[in-house]
Formats: structure tokens, C-alpha cells, sequence
């Protein structure tokens, strides 16, 4: 299933830094689309969406957790893990922040090999998921996942 290696070269026990991981399934989103215009230009870790030498990602938290950076093979721009989104809950997918809906379209749907740079937080992940927990079954979703990680 696409993104699903992805999904377990980072479920496994050892996740080490500068690891690559192959074909991870990557998509596109802005602030501008309908289900992102409540949130404005704020990401889900409480600070703004970024778009430059460092630019904000989507993932699933359980999966990437908050504050992971990573380099997509032949982009010299580095992105963060620093929102996440439901369709993304259990699919090894990375949603790329872009500031526009043209630049968006463009990306489309691309398979990338991504190098981690630094692994985030699994424990900060749950810490700003908790409060969050009767808001979305998604969130539910990722604070479960993270529980049984740890417990793993």
C-alpha cells in the first residue's frame, strides 16, 4: 500500500537520525482550502505555517511526530512535521505546506525518498494531542497509536 513502508520503517523500535526512508507517499495542501480556513495560517503546534528554507508538513503524528525534520531527496529546502491532518491517520502520508493553490496543484501526488534530519517528539505529540481528544476521532485515532507505541 502506498506510503506504507514509510509507515513501518518509522513504527520500528530503532528510529535513528539521517535515516531514509523510500517511496513515502507525499501530498499537498494550503491555507486557503476549505477544511484549513478555520485554522488560518496556524499550524497544529500553535505557532504560523511556514514556507521557506524551512517549510511545515502535515503528517500523522504517531507516525512523524511533532517537530520532525526531514529533506525530500533533490529539494535543498527543509520541511517540519507541525500540523497534521485527518485523512492522513494511518497512512504513512506527508501533506507539504504550500503557500498557494497553484503551487499545490502542481505537486499533485508524488512518491519522495525523504532523509530524517531529526526525529521529533513522541511524547510531545501526546502532550498536544490530549487536550484535543473529544475534538476529532483522528485525534483520538493518533493519541491511541502513540499510546501503544509507548507500550511497545
Amino acid at each position: 500500500m502506498a506510503g506504507q513502508q514509510g509507515l513501518k520503517a518509522v513504527s520500528s523500535a530503532s528510529i535513528q537520525q539521517n535515516q531514509v526512508i523510500t517511496n513515502v507517499r507525499t501530498t499537498a495542501y494550503t491555507h486557503t482550502e476549505g477544511d484549513h480556513l478555520q485554522y488560518g495560517t496556524q499550524n497544529a503546534a500553535g505557532s504560523g505555517l511556514k514556507y521557506g528554507q524551512l517549510r511545515s508538513a502535515a503528517a500523522d503524528w504517531s507516525v512523524y511526530p511533532v517537530g520532525t525534520v526531514f529533506q525530500i531527496q533533490g529539494d535543498p529546502a527543509l520541511y517540519v512535521v507541525d500540523d497534521y491532518g485527518s485523512a492522513l491517520v494511518g497512512t504513512g502520508t506527508i501533506d507539504l505546506y504550500k503557500p498557494d493553490q497553484t503551487t499545490v496543484d502542481h505537486w499533485g501526488v508524488r512518491k519522495v525518498n525523504i532523509r530524517v534530519v531529526r526525529w521529533g517528539c513522541f511524547s510531545k505529540s501526546l502532550s498536544i494531542l490530549m487536550p484535543r481528544q473529544m475534538k476529532a476521532p483522528h485525534v483520538r485515532q493518533m493519541i491511541w497509536r502513540l499510546v501503544m507505541r509507548a507500550e511497545t
